[in-house]
């Protein structure tokens, strides 16, 4: 026994079952509960002086005073794993008591040598450091027998005196290794370690957190693994806590630029974990990384997660895993572009002999089959989809062949051949009947064959695809309705798309709204019902107006917002211009510029103004200027034509080139047809006048108020 009591510093070991021979079990059993049984009273009760016979010869023999004496003692029934008897052990030593001598004795001989050598009398009497660690090991053993009891809140109590007591005698924290006995150190910081995790346990999050605070607000001489582990502890518990933990007022010495939320300092927190891995102050972590991609992620900061994941080293990730990371984080912060680029390295040769990377071939095809110019690589990206999931995953299967339907049809559209164009748009249909006939349940899929027959103006398949979408998604996507009112209205139900609209406002969300109520004032433009038309507009700008002020700049929210109040200012100069209302019209154009200035719409808007007033060489001019901002905008290319051809018969050579160019871009534009259609007229080719004329009456019948894509 004096062997397992001596002063030597040990490492706490898991407690071991426990020793019937127990002099501590002896005395905690004198006062009638049994540390074994813990209900049933030992028959024979033992008197207190046994415990008082050990301490003596513990005394004796390790010249040990009386709370020295029980430390041990609890010590080695905590190691055997009595809990019951070492608390009752440990219950004898009067901490509150002891604890200003501790703090004391920590002060004074935790100075300088130097200030130390001057008051060797004041030191006599002060409590020796080895004493202090050996109390303060006992305080940590108590709360830890506490907790394992159940009583977590009385542990966590317990091991709060502790951090009072080093923090009494060192209120600046430690800024230098306490070498004459780093026991005293350890004990220090296990308790710095175990307080805000006795919190957690008890329920108590605002206590732990201010623990976890505590211990990094001051230098506690902590080694940095040991520093990372209570940041990322306090990361991740205000990171999921559920609460926003205020900051105390003391806590804030730098004002406004201290962090305003839990997800900030959650946020701060990982920044500086990861600072820490790149420089090798600490080992690599992965679990910060999880943490840190999920903050960045509620937060919106999917640049700064690339920033993060691109200076991780390499070797953490493999080279597809991080480019399809990148991906991911680029997509999400709107940079398509940017994401294809990286996938298009997970499929480039250098990969060739790798394992395919299934989910990189997916958000490739997925990201193209949204960017018309990219469809042509979405169609590879979704043909090595199918390729790899072939007779292994339906469900991914059927997201391949939708791609790649949507590719295909998307592809066909900017085709210049008409033999390719027919080609693609079949090889589309079929793409996207084979996975719907094979049985997916996928709304989007239902949705893409509306859309798909609508431009190919097969509009009694496309309204059925259309009702089959809105009831598989229980009428909650706008984008349902959108397409109802538009096959709607390219059947010359006007009134029927109008109900549609109205019945979609009630079901969908604020941005969808806003889309839908422009989308009524078009129909009700075509209606001729310009009141009805400017009142709506009216509504849309003033909620637009109102949502706006509660957006932050440069938010996709904020972006989407603002380009609907310039199609609704660019609708309403069309409209005061057809009924020659130049002065409304040039207000309503010159509130779009401020807007967006270099937009091709704005521009096109302004040379129709000029053409309607036959000012044709100003028009000319403003359609160029639409031009130069995008080259293949259809409108100005058909109204740079439309102008050319009323300036006589020496520009119908340039005007054809224009229309032509349209037709490549439209086929089924009926105003482009219809100009073609004047042009052989003015050339004399009658029947080819005539066939053009026929082509534009039909697809007028069949134009839909707004554009299918």
């Amino acid at each position: 026994m004096l062997c397992a009591c001596s002063g030597e510093q040990f490492k706490l070991e898991e407690a071991v079952p426990q020793s019937p021979e127990s002099l501590a079990t002896r005395d905690f059993s004198a006062s009638g509960l049994s540390s074994r049984t813990g209900t049933v009273d030992w028959e024979s009760k033992l008197e207190d002086a046994q415990v008082d016979e050990a301490e003596s010869t513990l005394k004796e023999a390790l010249s040990l005073n009386y709370e020295e004496a029980r430390a041990l003692l609890g010590r080695l029934e905590y190691q055997r794993g009595n809990f019951d008897a070492a608390l009752q052990v440990f219950q004898g030593i009067d901490i509150r008591l002891l604890s200003p001598r501790m703090s004391k004795a920590i002060a004074e001989r935790t100075r300088p040598r130097k200030l130390r050598s001057k008051d060797r009398n004041v030191l006599a009497g002060v409590m020796s450091l080895h004493s202090v660690s050996l109390l303060l090991e006992a305080i940590l053993l108590k709360a830890k027998s506490l907790a394992e009891l159940g009583r977590v809140k009385e542990a966590a109590r317990e091991c709060k005196i502790i951090l009072d007591t080093v923090e009494l005698a060192l209120p600046n924290g430690i800024y230098r290794e306490i070498n004459e006995d780093s026991k005293l150190l350890e004990m220090f910081h296990r308790a710095m370690e175990l307080l805000p995790k006795l919190w957690l346990q008890a329920g108590s999050l605002d206590e732990a957190i201010a623990a976890y605070r505590r211990a990094l607000l001051k230098p506690w001489n902590l080694d940095p693994q040991r520093l990372a582990k209570v940041q990322k502890d306090l990361a991740a518990t205000l990171l999921y806590g559920g609460v926003e933990a205020g900051i105390p007022s003391e806590y804030k010495p730098w004002g406004s630029t201290f962090p305003k939320s839990s997800i900030e300092e959650s946020i701060l927190l990982l920044f500086i974990l990861m600072r820490k891995v790149l420089h090798g102050e600490i080992e690599w972590d992965q679990e910060v990384m999880n943490h840190l991609t999920f903050a960045l992620t509620i937060s919106g900061e999917f640049v700064s997660l690339a920033d993060h994941v691109e200076q991780v080293l390499p070797g953490r990730y493999n080279r597809v895993d991080r480019w399809y990371f990148l991906a991911l984080c680029y997509s999400a912060a709107g940079q398509n572009q940017t994401a294809v680029n990286l996938l298009k390295k997970a499929s480039g040769f250098s990969e060739d002999n790798s394992k395919p990377h299934l989910a990189s071939f997916l958000l490739g095809a997925k990201l193209c089959a949204q960017d018309p110019n990219e469809s042509s690589e979405g169609i590879n990206f979704a043909r090595r989809v199918i390729d790899v999931s072939m007779d292994q995953n339906e469900h991914i299967l059927s997201q391949g062949h939708k791609f790649l339907g949507i590719c295909y049809g998307n592809v066909a559209r900017t085709s210049v051949s008409d033999i390719e164009r027919v080609t693609l748009h079949r090889d589309s249909l079929n793409s996207l009947n084979h996975i719907s006939l094979a049985g997916a349940k996928d709304p989007e899929i239902s949705l893409s064959l509306g859309l798909e027959n609508a431009i190919q103006r097969n509009l009694t398949p496309a309204f059925e695809r259309a009702m089959l979408y809105s009831k598989m998604t229980a009428g909650s996507s706008a984008r349902g309705w959108k397409l109802l009112a538009l096959i709607a209205s390219a059947e010359q139900r006007l009134k029927d798309a109008e109900a549609i609209i109205d019945l979609a406002l009630d079901e969908t969300g604020n941005i969808d709204q806003l889309e839908l109520l422009r989308l009524k004032a078009v129909i009700q433009i075509a209606q001729e019902q310009p009141k009805q038309a400017i009142e709506t507009y009216r509504i849309l700008l003033a909620l637009i107006q109102g949502l706006s002020e509660h957006h932050d700049e440069n938010t996709s929210k904020l972006q989407a917002e603002r380009t609907l109040e310039l199609e609704a200012w660019l609708d309403l100069a069309g409209l005061y211009s057809d009924h020659e209302l130049w002065l409304d019209s040039d207000i309503c154009i010159k509130k779009a510029k401020a807007t967006k200035f270099y937009s091709p719409r704005c521009w096109h808007a302004t040379g129709r103004l000029f053409e309607a007033q036959e000012q044709h060489k100003e028009a000319v001019i403003a359609f160029s200027v639409s031009l130069s901002i995008e080259p293949d905008y259809v409108p100005s290319i058909i109204s740079t034509a439309d102008v050319l051809i009323k300036m006589g018969n020496k520009s119908l050579p340039i005007a054809k080139s224009f229309i032509m160019n349209a037709l490549r871009l439209e086929p089924t534009n009926h105003e482009a047809w219809f100009n073609l259609g004047l042009i052989y007229k003015m050339e004399g080719l009658v029947q080819q006048a005539a066939d053009s004329f026929q082509a534009a009456h039909e697809l007028k019948l069949s134009a839909p108020v707004q554009s299918f894509h």
